[in-house]
Protein backbone atom coordinates (compact mmCIF):
# COMPACT_ATOMS: atom_id res chain seq x y z
CA UNK A 1 0.00 0.00 0.00
CA UNK A 2 1.01 3.60 -0.80
CA UNK A 3 1.08 4.54 2.79
CA UNK A 4 3.54 1.78 3.60
CA UNK A 5 6.32 2.40 1.51
CA UNK A 6 9.52 3.43 2.95
CA UNK A 7 12.99 3.86 1.93
CA UNK A 8 15.47 0.80 2.08
CA UNK A 9 16.93 0.83 5.59
CA UNK A 10 20.06 2.57 5.41
CA UNK A 11 19.93 4.54 2.05
CA UNK A 12 18.98 7.85 3.54
CA UNK A 13 20.65 9.33 6.36
CA UNK A 14 19.84 12.37 8.21
CA UNK A 15 22.03 16.05 7.50
CA UNK A 16 25.05 16.32 9.78
CA UNK A 17 24.09 20.05 11.91
CA UNK A 18 27.58 20.96 12.22
CA UNK A 19 28.87 24.53 14.03
CA UNK A 20 26.50 23.20 17.27
CA UNK A 21 29.34 22.53 19.59
CA UNK A 22 31.85 20.14 20.22
CA UNK A 23 29.48 17.59 22.42
CA UNK A 24 27.21 17.17 19.67
CA UNK A 25 30.57 16.25 17.26
CA UNK A 26 30.91 19.05 14.76
CA UNK A 27 32.27 21.86 16.66
CA UNK A 28 35.45 23.87 16.60
CA UNK A 29 36.41 23.30 12.60
CA UNK A 30 33.09 21.60 11.39
CA UNK A 31 34.80 19.54 9.44
CA UNK A 32 36.60 21.63 7.38
CA UNK A 33 39.68 20.70 8.83
CA UNK A 34 42.17 23.50 9.87
CA UNK A 35 43.04 26.50 8.04
CA UNK A 36 44.12 26.79 4.28
CA UNK A 37 41.51 28.08 1.37
CA UNK A 38 38.36 25.68 1.98
CA UNK A 39 38.56 26.07 5.37
CA UNK A 40 37.50 29.56 4.57
CA UNK A 41 33.69 31.12 4.34
CA UNK A 42 33.03 31.94 0.61
CA UNK A 43 35.65 29.54 -0.43
CA UNK A 44 34.44 28.90 -4.14
CA UNK A 45 36.62 29.37 -7.30
CA UNK A 46 35.29 30.69 -10.51
CA UNK A 47 34.28 28.07 -12.90
CA UNK A 48 37.86 27.37 -14.82
CA UNK A 49 40.39 28.58 -12.35
CA UNK A 50 43.65 26.99 -12.65
CA UNK A 51 45.28 27.81 -9.53
CA UNK A 52 46.66 31.49 -11.14
CA UNK A 53 48.09 29.48 -14.30
CA UNK A 54 46.82 31.49 -17.55
CA UNK A 55 43.67 29.04 -17.84
CA UNK A 56 42.65 27.32 -20.82
CA UNK A 57 40.23 29.75 -22.56
CA UNK A 58 42.86 32.56 -22.47
CA UNK A 59 45.67 30.07 -23.66
CA UNK A 60 43.78 29.85 -26.95
CA UNK A 61 43.99 31.58 -29.75
CA UNK A 62 41.84 34.94 -30.32
CA UNK A 63 41.14 34.57 -33.70
CA UNK A 64 39.96 31.13 -35.31
CA UNK A 65 41.94 30.01 -37.85
CA UNK A 66 42.17 30.63 -41.67
CA UNK A 67 39.93 30.24 -44.59
CA UNK A 68 41.64 29.70 -47.97
CA UNK A 69 39.76 32.42 -50.15
CA UNK A 70 40.00 30.37 -53.00
CA UNK A 71 38.64 27.02 -51.42
CA UNK A 72 35.88 25.65 -53.74
CA UNK A 73 33.41 23.65 -51.71
CA UNK A 74 31.13 21.15 -53.03
CA UNK A 75 27.85 19.91 -52.89
CA UNK A 76 28.01 15.50 -52.70
CA UNK A 77 25.78 13.25 -53.72
CA UNK A 78 26.31 9.30 -53.40
CA UNK A 79 25.78 6.75 -55.43
CA UNK A 80 23.25 5.06 -53.32
CA UNK A 81 21.31 8.04 -53.44
CA UNK A 82 21.21 8.17 -57.12
CA UNK A 83 19.72 4.55 -57.03
CA UNK A 84 16.70 5.92 -55.63
CA UNK A 85 15.97 8.13 -59.24
CA UNK A 86 14.94 6.58 -62.50
CA UNK A 87 17.74 5.53 -64.93
CA UNK A 88 18.46 8.87 -67.44
CA UNK A 89 20.32 11.39 -68.31
CA UNK A 90 21.18 14.17 -64.84
CA UNK A 91 22.83 17.52 -64.18
CA UNK A 92 23.47 19.95 -60.94
CA UNK A 93 19.66 21.10 -62.02
CA UNK A 94 18.20 18.15 -62.48
CA UNK A 95 19.43 17.08 -59.22
CA UNK A 96 18.60 20.37 -57.32
CA UNK A 97 15.08 19.95 -58.68
CA UNK A 98 14.91 16.45 -57.25
CA UNK A 99 16.64 18.14 -53.85
CA UNK A 100 19.49 16.29 -54.08
CA UNK A 101 21.69 19.22 -53.45
CA UNK A 102 21.22 22.32 -52.63
CA UNK A 103 21.82 25.08 -55.43
CA UNK A 104 24.83 27.83 -56.07
CA UNK A 105 27.55 25.38 -55.40
CA UNK A 106 29.20 23.12 -57.37
CA UNK A 107 28.45 19.05 -57.51
CA UNK A 108 30.57 16.35 -56.79
CA UNK A 109 29.35 12.36 -56.91
CA UNK A 110 31.12 10.56 -54.32
CA UNK A 111 30.87 6.45 -54.01
CA UNK A 112 29.44 5.55 -50.83
CA UNK A 113 26.45 2.48 -51.87
CA UNK A 114 25.86 0.37 -54.80
CA UNK A 115 24.36 1.33 -58.30
CA UNK A 116 22.70 -0.73 -60.67
CA UNK A 117 20.96 1.50 -62.72
CA UNK A 118 22.50 3.15 -66.00
CA UNK A 119 23.12 6.82 -65.65
CA UNK A 120 24.41 9.68 -67.67
CA UNK A 121 25.65 12.35 -65.33
CA UNK A 122 27.24 15.64 -66.05
CA UNK A 123 28.43 17.26 -62.90
CA UNK A 124 31.79 19.20 -61.93
CA UNK A 125 33.79 16.39 -60.17
CA UNK A 126 33.50 12.85 -59.38
CA UNK A 127 35.67 10.06 -57.40
CA UNK A 128 37.33 7.34 -58.44
CA UNK A 129 35.23 5.03 -56.88
CA UNK A 130 32.15 6.39 -58.26
CA UNK A 131 33.19 7.09 -62.00
CA UNK A 132 34.02 2.90 -61.38
CA UNK A 133 30.66 2.25 -59.99
CA UNK A 134 28.64 4.17 -62.66
CA UNK A 135 30.81 2.49 -65.53
CA UNK A 136 30.12 -0.65 -63.83
CA UNK A 137 26.14 0.05 -64.25
CA UNK A 138 26.41 0.86 -67.86
CA UNK A 139 26.40 4.67 -67.81
CA UNK A 140 28.86 7.81 -68.19
CA UNK A 141 29.95 10.73 -66.50
CA UNK A 142 30.86 13.76 -67.88
CA UNK A 143 32.78 16.74 -66.42
CA UNK A 144 31.11 19.86 -66.33
CA UNK A 145 33.34 23.46 -66.57
CA UNK A 146 32.01 25.49 -63.89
Amino acid sequence: MLHQLRPSPGSTFRRKRVGRGNSAGGGTTAGRGTKGQHARTGKGKRHGFEGGQMPLLRRQPKLGGFQHPRRVEFETVNIGTLEKLLPGSYDSAALHAHRLVHKGRPVKVLGKGTLTKKFTLTVHAVSKGAKAAVEKAGGTVTIAKT
